[in-house]
């Protein structure tokens, strides 16, 4: 009877050597990351900024500049935005987090301690002074680790900063190549796959189009939602406003947890500075008029047609991959979940082969 239910379901999904070829793809690529990810990052990298980048030099071209030259064009923009990130925003950020550690840090647990040890007084039936002790004593020690840790760079982390100048080096490199030389290397690649490719045609079709209207429209949210708040808390003379608006920007790559994770930073910050009273609550009002405004106006609007995901499988893709890969799973949780989307769509059914079928789809 087993034998019989999977004998039926492989041929219901396996009835195609396409199908077999689409695992056997999928099984390769997963395991050279798995095994080679960690050598072959820079080369990942590049592959995924070129691919980004690939979408403007088209445009140039479809405008009448020539290939080399608009290639030439978008691999300066990109350099000259990395070094402007390298150069001013992240230095900005990196003091603006060693203040926040050294100077508005020691408030916020000064106030988070007598909060908690108030709280026997009026909960005695829930809480008590030697819970309360308990748990003062953790949020030191671990605060005291994070602080000694962002504070101070020991010789083990000199291997690291070899490592990302490395990165850094060759990432710009790999990218020039890869946007120069697309389409002689795009032929190399295809080159190894078979003749008959309908299936990877299809998945790839679906995923450049809803990828590419994912990636522009979330480079578009993050700066108009960074932006706009870095200005408002700016006008609102905000301490750390940097660092809080490239928090609040860098939110948005991960929807529903990012925008609630980054309130409780904002929220400390602007009680530190000012206490309860009207200036912290014309903060938390401001901010939440643009969580509002990226939630119900942005996201509708850029990614009407991007991604077709529903809430539950985008929130799963987020766990799933953060807990595999980390930040880099969680930065692309929703172009993962996408492909397995399109996987799903196109994978073949035993249906799918009748000869009326077959006669109406055309070779890729």
């Amino acid at each position: 009877m087993m034998l019989r239910i999977l004998k039926n379901w492989a041929d219901s999904y396996f009835s195609d050597e396409e199908a077999v070829y689409l695992v056997v793809l999928l099984l390769a690529v997963g395991l050279v990351i798995a095994f080679f990810g960690g050598m072959l990052a820079p080369v990942f990298t590049a592959m995924v900024v070129a691919y980004l980048m690939q979408g403007l030099v088209g445009a140039l071209e479809r405008r009448g500049v020539r290939r080399m030259l608009a290639v030439n064009l978008v691999f300066v923009l990109f350099v000259g935005l990395l070094t402007a990130t390298l150069v001013v925003l992240l230095p900005m950020v990196w003091r603006q987090l060693v203040l926040l550690v050294q100077d508005q840090l020691p408030h916020m647990l000064k106030n988070g301690e007598i909060w908690l040890r108030g709280l026997p007084a009026h909960y005695p039936e829930v809480i008590s002074m030697d819970q309360v002790n308990s748990i003062v004593a953790v949020i030191q020690r671990e605060v005291a680790e994070a602080g000694q840790g962002v504070l101070t760079l020991s010789l083990a982390s000199i291997p690291n900063l070899v490592e990302i100048m490395v990165f850094l080096v060759l990432v710009p490199l790999l990218v020039f190549f890869f946007l120069k030389d697309r389409e002689t290397l795009v032929n190399w690649m295809l080159g190894f796959l078979p003749r008959k490719r309908r299936i990877l045609s299809h998945v790839w079709h679906e995923m450049d189009g809803q990828i590419a209207n994912y990636v522009r429209g979330k480079a578009i949210e993050i700066l108009l939602v960074g932006g706009s708040t870095f200005i408002a808390f700016i006008l609102l003379d905000m301490n750390y406003a940097v660092l809080l608006a490239v928090l609040v920007g860098l939110s948005v790559v991960v929807p529903y947890i990012g925008a609630t994770v980054v309130t409780l930073p904002v929220a400390a910050v602007a009680y530190v500075q000012f206490g309860w009273g009207g200036d912290f609550a014309l903060v938390m009002i401001v901010y939440g008029i643009i969580q509002f405004i990226d939630g119900n106006i942005l996201v509708p609007l850029l990614f009407s047609e991007a991604v077709n995901l529903h809430p539950v499988a985008i929130i799963t893709a987020i766990l799933l991959f953060g807990g595999l890969w980390g930040l880099w799973g969680v930065f692309f949780a929703i172009p993962l979940a996408t492909l397995i989307k399109a996987v799903i769509n196109a994978w073949p059914r035993q249906a799918d082969y009748s000869p009326g079928k077959l006669a109406s789809q055309p070779e890729a």
